[in-house]
């Protein structure tokens, strides 16, 4: 009797899709089941299983640290996942490295890969994608000794912690990766890492506060910069369209939600170009030009046809905000403290994260009187958020870290 009633509930569900999806929603569900079936039983650590069981934190790892003087140059670590083409935390890390490299200091680059990828090829991206010069190795055992060991991200985190040889350890953060994951296992292990006594350097002043506040990490901050060389506002007047950063797959930035938002707006303005990036997100039920994956002189072009930008981030901002404001576009971003803190921009529009409220906002900065100054001034908004002063806010902060020594926020002098 089971069989013959799960055939006419499977017959029921099939047709209760067609009808309302018609023979392309009918096309999703089956490829929504073939992947379920055929797909892996088990998730894919994102960090090496061994590396968790020798992180014993009960037993707080003191490396020897290699002397320096107040004018001597550094040797740093850095220990990172694989990067894509394109990565937004990357290209953020590289930006850093390539300052400090022109102040002289000499950097490493450790490649930590729980998956077993091909070395030479990633290799390969970093010189040609993101300009670096120097050491690129995989991390198979202890790291040479250098003034910093840097860990990049919660899994490099484990890595930095076993494997790091003498030199202080950092903590490159630039967002709460506990957030990533699910409340669970993944989510505990990316909290424990703050719990590593590494130095923090944080993308923001947001993630400083809350590393100190909640974890009692050591941790100094830098503000995002500005691109004003790929991203500028280009003196073109028939501005209509309005653009969405769109990363299926990322839940922090809250793709399913512009979507929804676009679908009312489009309804209201269906002459308005709607343009999309980022990723691939499948059938929509309103027209939109769809780019994906978009080089930085591509969408300077893209932005430069919009009058508004959607960016949402319920974690730390990302660098989308900065691109559309040095473009001239507007950005519409959901309303939380870590964005207006991070932001702190009085060209941003703040909303509740609803369809409903970011249509409006669409609809309010797509019909914006005099919208040739508005954008005039969001672009001068961000002329002297330069990368460069990051970076000098970086260098100072492993500086003072390594030459004075200190564990906690309390053992630094004000210079720090």
């Amino acid at each position: 009797m089971e069989a013959p009633h799960q055939i006419a509930r499977w017959t029921r569900q099939i047709a209760a899709v067609a009808r309302s999806d018609g023979p392309r929603g009918l096309e999703r569900a089956a490829r929504r089941g073939l992947s379920a079936w055929i797909g892996p039983q088990a998730e894919r650590w994102p960090v090496k299983p061994e590396d968790i069981a020798a992180a014993d934190l009960k037993k707080p790892r003191m490396p020897a640290t290699l002397p320096i003087e107040a004018g001597d140059p550094m040797v740093l670590n850095w220990v990172m996942l694989p990067p894509s083409a394109g990565s937004g935390g990357h290209t953020t890390i590289f930006r850093m490295i390539r300052h400090l490299e022109g102040q002289g200091h000499q950097n490493r680059v450790y490649f930590y890969d729980p998956y077993g990828g091909d070395h030479r090829h990633y290799a390969r991206i970093v010189r040609s994608y993101f300009r670096f010069d120097g050491p690129v190795l995989p991390l198979d055992g202890i790291m040479e000794a250098a003034h910093g060991n840097i860990a990049t991200s919660w899994p490099t985190a484990y890595a930095v912690y076993n494997r790091g040889g003498p030199g202080k350890c950092f903590y490159f953060v630039q967002d709460f990766e506990p957030d990533f994951h699910p409340a669970g296992a993944f989510a505990a292990l990316a909290e424990n890492t703050y719990r590593m006594g590494f130095h923090g350097i944080t993308a923001g002043r947001w993630l400083s506060e809350r590393l100190e506040a909640d974890y009692g990490m050591a941790a100094g901050y830098f503000n995002f910069g500005s691109d004003t060389t790929d991203y500028r506002r280009i003196d073109f007047k028939d501005r209509q369209g309005v653009a969405f950063y769109a990363r299926p797959g990322t839940s922090r930035r809250g793709t399913e939600l512009g979507l929804m938002a676009l679908q009312l707006f489009a309804q209201r303005f269906p002459k308005v170009p709607i343009h999309l990036y980022g990723g691939a997100v499948g059938a929509l039920n309103f027209p939109a030009i769809r780019y994906g994956h978009t080089a930085p002189a591509q969408l300077n072009g893209i932005y430069n046809q919009c009058r508004a930008g959607i960016s949402l981030s319920f974690t730390n901002v990302s660098l989308v905000p900065h691109e559309l404001l040095a473009a001239g576009c507007i950005p519409i971003v959901n309303d939380a403290p870590q964005n207006r803190l991070v932001l702190n921009n009085s060209s941003v529009r703040y909303v509740q994260p609803t369809p409903h409220a970011i249509a409006d906002e669409l609809e309010v900065v797509s019909h914006m009187p005099d919208f040739d100054s508005i954008s005039a001034s969001a672009a001068a908004s961000v002329t002297h958020s330069s990368w460069e002063a990051a970076g000098r806010d970086v260098e100072k902060i492993v500086k003072c870290a390594i030459t004075m020594g200190g564990k906690t926020r309390a053992d630094y002098g004000a210079e720090c």
